[in-house]
C-alpha cells in the first residue's frame, strides 16, 4: 500500500465525528409509548449517564430498552470506554466474556445481578439527569473503538469482532443510502431484534444516530404487539425484524398500519414469503446481507429479484474457501464462509456457505437447501438441517458426519416426515436422527446456535 494512501487513511482516522449527525437538536429522536423524546432530550441523558460511569476500559451493556441501551452506548462511548455486546444472556456465557475482558463493569436496565461485577442501573442514573435541554452534540474519534461485538455462535463458538466510530459510521450512511430509496428523509423504526446483535445495532442504534431517523424504544416479538406499537407512531414508518418474525406475523392475520417498508436479516428470506408480506402489507421487503464481521454489505428487494447488488464501495473476491470482502472502513479485508458467484453491475449470487456445502459419496448439496425442502414439507411449520459434530458423531466414518434434523410438525410423526424427505432429496442426505420437536431454539434474532441444536437432539 503506497504510502500517500497510507497517510490519508491516517488522517481520516484521526478526524472527529459527531455523535449525532443531524444538527437539529429539537427533532424527534426516539419514542417512548406516544411521548416524545427530542435529539436534546437524548444528549442530555448520555452526558448525565457518561459523568457517572466508573473507570474503566470495558462496559457490558446489557440493557434491554432500546432507549437505555442508546444512552449507554453512547456514554459509554463518549467517555472514551468500549461497549461490549454480548452475544449471549446466559450467565456461563455472560461469566466467560468477563473473565476476557478485565477492568470492566456492567450496564444494566433490569433487576438482575452478576456476581463479582460492579453494576450501573441506567434507570436510576436517569432519573436524577439534570434539566435535559440545550446540551451540545458530541464528537468521537473515527478511530475510537466503540464496541466488541460477537457472532452468533450457529456455526461454533462466538468470535469477538472490534468496531471503530468511523467503521460504523461508514457502514451507517450504506444502510441510509438504501432505505432512502423507498422511505422520506425522516422516518420512525420499530425493531423486533435486540440491539446488542449486529443487525439490530445497525438498523435500531446507529441509524438514529446518523439519521434523522426516530427510533421505538420497545421490542415487540408478538402480532398484535408489534401493530399496537407501529400504531404509536406516525408515517413514515419501517419496520426492522427477521424472516422467523415475519412469518409469524404474515400468518397471523393482524392488520398493520401503513408500512413504508420492511427491513430484514439474520437468516435465509424465501422469495414466495417476501411477496406475500409486500401484497398483505403494500409495502416493500428489503433484505439485507452481511456479517458481524462486515457489518451489511449487500441488499435486495427478495420478492423480486433473486442477486444481490453490492452497497458502494464494497469489493467481493471469491477464494477456495469462502469469499474475500474488502472496503476502505474495514480495518482489514475479511474472509466470508459465504461462496458467491460474482454477476455483472455489481450483484452477486450467494451460493451458500462453506461450512454448509456437503459431499457423500461423490454427491453434493448443501444444508441450506436441505433445510428449504424440510420447510416445503406440508404440516411442517419450522425446522432445520445441520451435521453433528465429528467429536460427538459416534458413527461418523472416514471423516463423514451424519446429518441430523429438528422439525416443529404437529401431528406428524418422525417416519413421515422422512418419508416426505426421501421424495425430494437423494437417500445419502437423508437427515439421521430426525427429531420432531415443539419448537426450535431459537435466539432474539431467530437464529439457531449450534450447541442449542445439538442439547435438542439429546
Amino acid at each position: 500500500m503506497s504510502a500517500v494512501f497510507e497517510n490519508a487513511r491516517s488522517q481520516e482516522a484521526q478526524k472527529k465525528i459527531p455523535l449525532l449527525a443531524d444538527a437539529d437538536l429539537n427533532r424527534v429522536f426516539a419514542w417512548h409509548g406516544e411521548r416524545e423524546i427530542s435529539a436534546a432530550e437524548f444528549l442530555a441523558d448520555v452526558f448525565a449517564l457518561a459523568a457517572r460511569l466508573p473507570e474503566a476500559r470495558h462496559a457490558l451493556n446489557l440493557c434491554t430498552q432500546r432507549y437505555h441501551f442508546l444512552v449507554a452506548f453512547c456514554a459509554v462511548a463518549v467517555a472514551g470506554q468500549i461497549n461490549l455486546l454480548p452475544p449471549s444472556r446466559a450467565p456461563q456465557a455472560l461469566a466467560e466474556l468477563l473473565h476476557a475482558y478485565p477492568n470492566h463493569y456492567a450496564l444494566r436496565d433490569e433487576d438482575d445481578t452478576l456476581d463479582d461485577t460492579r453494576t450501573i442501573d441506567v434507570r436510576a442514573a436517569l432519573a436524577i439527569a439534570p434539566e435535559r435541554r440545550f446540551f451540545a452534540n458530541a464528537s468521537i474519534p473515527a478511530d475510537q473503538l466503540v464496541a466488541i461485538g460477537f457472532t452468533s455462535g450457529s456455526t461454533g463458538t462466538p468470535k469477538a469482532n472490534r468496531k471503530t466510530w468511523g467503521g460504523f459510521c461508514a457502514s451507517s450512511a450504506l444502510n441510509l443510502g438504501a432505505l432512502l430509496a423507498t422511505t422520506s428523509e425522516t422516518f420512525n423504526i420499530l425493531a423486533t431484534v435486540p440491539p446488542q446483535h449486529m443487525f439490530g445495532m445497525e438498523l435500531s442504534v446507529l441509524l438514529p444516530l446518523r439519521s434523522r431517523a426516530a427510533i421505538h424504544d420497545s421490542q415487540p416479538l408478538l402480532p398484535a404487539d408489534i401493530a399496537a406499537t407501529l400504531a404509536e407512531m406516525p408515517a413514515p414508518r419501517v419496520l426492522v425484524t427477521t424472516p422467523f418474525h415475519l412469518r409469524a406475523l404474515h400468518e397471523s392475520g393482524v392488520a398493520l398500519p401503513a408500512l413504508a417498508a420492511v427491513v430484514t436479516a439474520t437468516a435465509p428470506l424465501s422469495a414466495e414469503l417476501a411477496a406475500a408480506v409486500e401484497a398483505r402489507f403494500a409495502t416493500r421487503v428489503i433484505e439485507l446481507f452481511g456479517s458481524t464481521e462486515t457489518c451489511v454489505i449487500a441488499q435486495r428487494r427478495t420478492a423480486l429479484a433473486e442477486p444481490w447488488s453490492l452497497y458502494d464501495g464494497i469489493e467481493l473476491h471469491p477464494q477456495p474457501d469462502g469469499t474475500l470482502a474488502s472496503a476502505a472502513h474495514f480495518a482489514e479485508p475479511t474472509v466470508l464462509q459465504d461462496i458467491v458467484e460474482l454477476l455483472p453491475e455489481r450483484r452477486f449470487h450467494l451460493c451458500g456457505r462453506n461450512s454448509d456445502l456437503l459431499e457423500i459419496a461423490g454427491k453434493r448439496a448443501s444444508l441450506a437447501d436441505l433445510t428449504r425442502r424440510l420447510l416445503a414439507i406440508d404440516g411442517v411449520v419450522d425446522g432445520v438441517v445441520f451435521q453433528l459434530d465429528a467429536e460427538t458423531d459416534s458413527a461418523s466414518e472416514h471423516g463423514v458426519r451424519r446429518i441430523a434434523a429438528l422439525a416443529v410438525a404437529p401431528g406428524l410423526t418422525e417416519a413421515q416426515v422422512l418419508e416426505a424427505l426421501r421424495a425430494t432429496i437423494d437417500p445419502a442426505f437423508l437427515p439421521r436422527p430426525l427429531r420432531i420437536v415443539d419448537g426450535l431454539p431459537r435466539n432474539a434474532t431467530g437464529k439457531l446456535p449450534r450447541t442449542a441444536l445439538l442439547a435438542a437432539l439429546s
